[in-house]
């Protein structure tokens, strides 16, 4: 039930007043909770016993129908339609780029707005389509807080978190662009995979470090498995993090969803190169968060991404240091063969050394899939996605990276 605020009260403004982008586009119903949209339909006059029914429509039209206009939601009144179109924005965003890999690999190049000064921002989406199902790669950032040095998009530095809105979009673009919606106004030249494969899973390992914009990636996800709307079982929402150690047990508690962390070293000395963030939360304290992971089980275990680097963390004995550490996770661990990019300063492991090394893992109980780069011809593959955004001046990346740190009390 939607909660009777006072629209008098300063507090109820000021959270109003937030939701509308500040470079003076409409804001957006898309990615807002049900409590939010009725909030703003509220504060547009719509009478207290009508808030219910029209934020159950809206829901319908966003999230089951598809539709991004307000023309089409049939059912509402014309003069309701006049006010939505007036007032706020379902469209989605500008497809900058499409691309499609030989392999049936799907990336897009979306364009939102700069919610501020300077230009639009862009961000990277994949959809992976396999037997039996399709695998959508969402992005949380524009660049990334992070710097791991064998990561593409750790070398453009964080711009901006997206929205809630903008994180759900490219989950809709992509069932727009798919033939994923039932609604009769599907774009022409819409692309309907093979063999009827839609997007039936979502991972949070796009462009940035999901759990620095947690409030916004929680909200996205809890719509996107809403039972009433979009629907994706939290069984097939993964989230992938780089260990910020403070989120995790929220992630499960809050969320939900399963669990992936990029791990890539088996000590912290090695892990405080490949992944910095290591030197603020070590493995130890990582591995202590993953143990104690809500609702962890056999039928929930944890992924730990393991990118293969030729003579770097690619030997027997980190595989047999891999093995101790993760004993008594319920976990299985993704091999990932380094996906190269343009200045890379690392190399993909031997072939056999990588199945020595999943072997080992295997023989000593834990599952050790080679993951099968996809895209890596469009730049689509773990680890390449990067876009051109202009990034932040240092000293506005810092006070952003501060806030978002002070906002959580890590």
């Amino acid at each position: 039930m939607s909660v009777s605020l006072d629209l008098t009260n300063s507090e109820t403004r000021a959270k109003l007043d937030a939701m509308k982008p500040t470079d003076g586009t409409k804001p957006s119903l898309v990615g807002l909770s049900r409590e939010q949209m009725a909030d703003a339909l509220r504060a547009e006059g719509i009478a207290e016993k009508q808030i219910k029914m029209r934020v159950s429509q809206i829901w319908h039209w966003l999230y089951i129908r598809g539709i991004s206009d307000f023309a089409n939601m049939k059912n509402l009144s014309k003069d309701f339609r006049a006010m939505l179109e007036e007032k706020f924005d379902v469209s989605r965003p500008k497809i900058i780029e499409e691309q499609i890999s030989n392999d049936g690999t799907r990336k897009w190049l979306m364009q939102f707005p700069s919610l501020g000064a300077g230009k639009p921002v862009e961000v990277e989406t994949v959809y992976i389509p396999e037997e039996g199902r399709g695998t959508l790669c969402i992005s949380s950032q524009v660049g990334c807080t992070l710097t791991c040095t064998f990561c593409h998009t750790g070398t453009q530095k964080l711009v901006r978190n997206l929205t809630a809105g903008e994180i759900l979009a490219q989950l809709l673009v992509a069932r727009d662009r798919l033939g994923d919606f039932p609604h009769a106004d599907t774009p022409q030249g819409a692309i309907v995979p093979a063999e009827g494969r839609k997007v039936s899973n979502i991972v949070m390992m796009g462009m940035g470090e999901p759990l620095y914009n947690f409030d916004n990636v929680k909200q996205a996800l809890l719509i996107a498995s809403d039972g009433d709307g979009l629907s994706l079982s939290k069984r097939r929402i993964t989230l992938s993090t780089s260990g910020v150690v403070p989120f995790i047990p929220r992630t499960g508690e809050e969320i939900g969803v399963m669990l992936a962390i990029s791990l890539h070293a088996v000590n912290d000395e090695l892990r405080d190169e490949l992944v910095p963030i290591n030197k603020k939360y070590p493995l130890k304290e990582l591995l202590d968060a993953c143990r104690n992971y809500p609702n962890l089980s056999n039928a929930r275990r944890i992924t730990f991404e393991y990118v293969m680097l030729k003579g770097v963390n690619d030997s027997l004995s980190d595989a047999k240091e891999l093995v101790r550490l993760l004993k008594g996770i319920p976990a299985k661990i993704n091999l990932i063969p380094f996906n190269p990019w343009p200045g890379s300063r690392y190399e993909c492991s031997d072939w056999d050394q990588i199945e020595k090394f999943a072997d080992f893992i295997n023989a000593n109980g834990y599952a050790s899939p080679i993951r099968k780069t996809r895209g890596d011809d469009i730049l689509a593959a773990c680890g390449q996605l990067k876009s051109e955004s202009e990034r932040l001046k240092k000293t506005d990346r810092l006070a952003l990276e501060a806030m978002m740190i002070a906002g959580h009390g890590e």
